[in-house]
Parts: C-alpha cells; structure tokens; sequence
C-alpha cells in the first residue's frame, strides 16, 4: 500500500495536527498478566480514538485532488464518523454519516459537535454501509469506506510511533473491527524489519475475521452480538483479510464478560477508561497470560469512547 517514506510523510502531517500519543510501561498491568505490558494510548487522540489518524491523512488528499469537492458520506458506529467530521471541519468539507437504528447517543452527540450531519438507518453497520454508499451515488457524494489505503496509511502512524518508542516488543495485540488499525500495525512492522508478533482480536459474539482467517477466504455472519460496537463486524473486507492473513499470527476472541474485566483492570492499574474494542487487546493477553508470561508485549488501547449508560450497565454490573 505504501513505502516507509509515505508513511513518514502521513506521520508528520499528523503531526502538525496534534501530538504523538504516549506509550507506558504499567507496572501493575505487568503484575496482572505476568508480561511486560505496554500501552499505546490511542485513547489521548482529539477524538478519543485512533481512526483520526486516518480521517486527516484521507481528508487532505481528497481536499489536494477535489477542492471543489461538494461533501463526503460514510458509515459508522462512531469513531470512523468522528475522525472524518473533525478532519472534513478542519478543512470545510461538508461530512454526512450514516449510523444504525439506535447507535450510541454519546458518539451520535460527539460527531454532531465536530460538524457532522447524522443520518439513522439500518440495524447494524453493514446496513448503514449499504445505505450511505446508495446516499454516495445519488446525492453526488465523496464515499469514504472504512477500509482504504489512505486510511491504513494514516492510523499506521501510531504504529510507527509505538515500534520507534518502546523496547523491541515480542508482541502487540491489536483490536479488529473492519481492519485499518491491524493492518496499519502489520505494515509498519515490516517496514521497519522486525519481528513482532501481531495477534488479532475479535469479540466471540462478532467473529467474521477469526472465521475468515481459519477458513483463508471471507467467511460472513447473520449477527454481531458484543456490546464492543467497535468490533461488530459481520463482513469482512477482502483486501483487509489478505494482509491480515499475510501477517498476523492469529486471532482470539474474547468474551463481552472479558472484555468488561479488562475495563475495569485499565481503570484500575492505570486509571484510563477503554471502550469495548480498546479494551478488547488487554483482555486477549490476559487469555494468554501462560503464553506470554516473561515477553515484552504490547496493547492497543484504541479509544475511549464508552457511553456512560453501557459503562453502568456493562461494566459496574
């Protein structure tokens, strides 16, 4: 998708955005799972989430090609929305996006404030994908996907930052929804010539990619049953699974109940608040606890963004 060079080039123009996200060695995540844990802290980005990453980087080349370009449409269950509306504000490019029936009010709220005009429709994602693209073709709109070279490209930056500030990690779990953050990761990685170990995480209730992955083509599911919206994902992207396949090691799925485990232990031994799929890598390396006991390894926490509500009632149950 791209050289080392380009990647640099999206690091800095990320950059001159906002600052690069810390990495911390935490002592008590060391104690809890037996490893040497450090986190990538996706969660201090200005939206929250990692995906902003990818929204600057796309929203500047559509903006360089298509000054005139009269607006762009996409779905999401949040943080890819975000990332497009603060970047398309940045910019002026008008942003509409497409979210399920019943979508997270907070994130609803958070991308309304970056300038986003919502549109409801459709009972998950994929729904609302297959109706913002139709949105795309009639009203004359720039589609953005979820899973795009410039997109991977962006989020890639903070892999970058990650393998350029911490010690040689052995591995680094990376949460999967449609894609872009693992292989942002699998890319930077072997850009730089190591050889870190690359473990996919899915939800069991949401387990398209760990299917597809075992199966070697695209395998689809009827649901996506987690609580962690940002891995429910019942179609796999083609390109995506490639990569995937290409350089990951493998993918675990973890349970809602472990992932609500690994929220509180976040809270507890570092005092920041993971949403599901950030949380989601941590409780993957506390499943393989005896695998990676002694290993310097790495965690992914790829946003913030929980609902108080679901907070309460998922993770204080």
């Amino acid at each position: 998708m791209f050289d080392l060079p380009a990647l640099e080039a999206a690091a800095r123009l990320v950059h001159s955005v906002f600052p690069p996200t810390p990495q911390y060695a935490w002592p008590l995540l060391a104690a809890r799972s037996g490893a040497e844990v450090w986190v990538k802290h996706e969660n201090h980005t200005p939206t929250g989430a990692f995906k902003v990453r990818g929204g600057v980087v796309f929203m500047d080349r559509l903006k360089r090609e298509r000054p005139q370009v009269p607006g762009l449409i996409s779905a999401t269950r949040g943080n890819h929305g975000q990332s497009l509306a603060y970047a398309g504000h940045r910019l002026g490019v008008p942003v509409t996006i497409v979210v399920p029936q019943g979508n997270s009010r907070e994130k609803n709220a958070a991308m309304r404030a970056q300038g986003a005009r919502l549109v409801e429709h459709g009972a998950d994602f994929d729904a609302a994908r297959e109706y913002a693209m139709r949105l795309a073709a009639e009203q004359g709109l720039e589609f953005a996907p979820s899973f795009a070279p410039d997109l991977v490209k962006g989020v890639a930056t903070y892999a970058l930052e990650l393998f350029r500030g911490a010690p040689k990690l052995d591995a680094l779990y990376v949460p999967i929804g449609l894609g872009s953050g693992i292989c942002g990761c699998i890319m930077a990685r072997d850009l730089l010539g190591l050889s870190t170990e690359i473990i996919g995480v899915q939800s069991a209730g949401a387990d398209s990619y760990a299917r597809s992955f075992a199966a070697g083509h695209v395998v689809t599911t009827e649901r996506a049953e987690t609580r962690a919206d940002g891995m429910a994902t019942r179609v796999p992207d083609p390109a995506a699974l490639a990569l995937i396949r290409q350089g990951a090691a493998r993918i675990v799925t973890v349970t809602d109940e472990e992932v609500a485990d690994a929220i509180r232990a976040y809270w507890q031994d570092t005092h920041n608040l993971a949403e599901g799929a950030g949380a989601a890598p941590l409780a993957a390396l506390l499943q393989e606890r005896d695998r990676m006991e002694g290993k310097r390894v790495a965690t992914i926490l790829c946003g913030g963004n929980i609902d108080l509500d679901l907070f309460r009632e998922w993770v204080l149950a």
